[in-house]
């Protein structure tokens, strides 16, 4: 039993994966309170504070009455708690399917290997740019991905030579996304195509459907 592994809790909830390679499935969301970064397009600062501590227990038994094997563990930035890895690994030995969205600020080498990571590295539209921890990299398996989200050209053209420099589409799949309401998809596919990048792009499928409301 896991009662003395305590975690700040901001929401769980189920809704439609809205990005990654699961996009559009059923999924468990839960998200941790607390964040060190403060990145422009930041679309959850409602959970930098506050939340309700829970022990893992209990965060589990919540995830099982859903009924749905999917589960993500996000933020936040969930690494910021210690006691994320423990949940992580007690979802994994329960038999569920579980990711991790990370914003690559933080150690990722210490999460069990069944973890799908989806990590960010920054652009510097973000405006936390310096906060990247590129020697996560060499923690990334071949089922993780890597997320860029673009708020202009200037991120775009930065994101591809990241690429080049890390050898990246070698390593994991990646991820272009657009900063929602700030940079057009269809000029992130326009400069995909006209590269031939081999990666994906994605939009952020939960607000086209919702909108930006929280715990969706």
């Amino acid at each position: 039993m896991n009662n003395k592994k305590m975690l700040r809790i901001t929401e769980i909830f189920l809704s439609i994966q809205g990005e990654t390679r699961t996009v559009g499935l059923p999924t468990v969301f839960i998200r941790l309170t607390g964040c060190p970064l403060r990145c422009g397009y930041c679309d959850t600062a409602y959970a930098f504070h506050g939340g309700k501590v829970m022990g893992i227990d209990a965060v589990l038994k919540q995830v099982g009455e859903y009924q749905v094997k999917r589960v993500l563990v996000t933020g936040g930035e969930p690494l910021a708690q210690a006691d994320c890895l423990v949940l992580m690994t007690e979802l994994c030995d329960q038999g569920y399917e579980v990711s991790i969205e990370t914003s690559g600020a933080l150690d990722i080498s210490k999460i069990d290997p069944r973890v799908v990571k989806v990590m960010d590295i920054k652009t510097p539209g973000s405006g936390e740019v310096l906060r990247n921890r590129y020697e996560n990299i060499e923690y990334l398996l071949p089922q993780d991905q890597v997320k860029f989200v673009l708020c202009h050209r200037e991120d775009y053209d930065w994101a591809k030579a990241i690429l080049t420099q890390y050898s990246l589409p070698s390593i994991c799949e990646v991820l272009f996304s657009p900063s929602y309401g700030e940079l057009s998809p269809t000029l992130i596919a326009d400069w995909i195509l006209e590269d031939r990048l081999p990666l994906r792009l994605q939009i952020q499928l939960h607000k086209y459907l919702w909108g930006d409301v929280p715990g969706k």
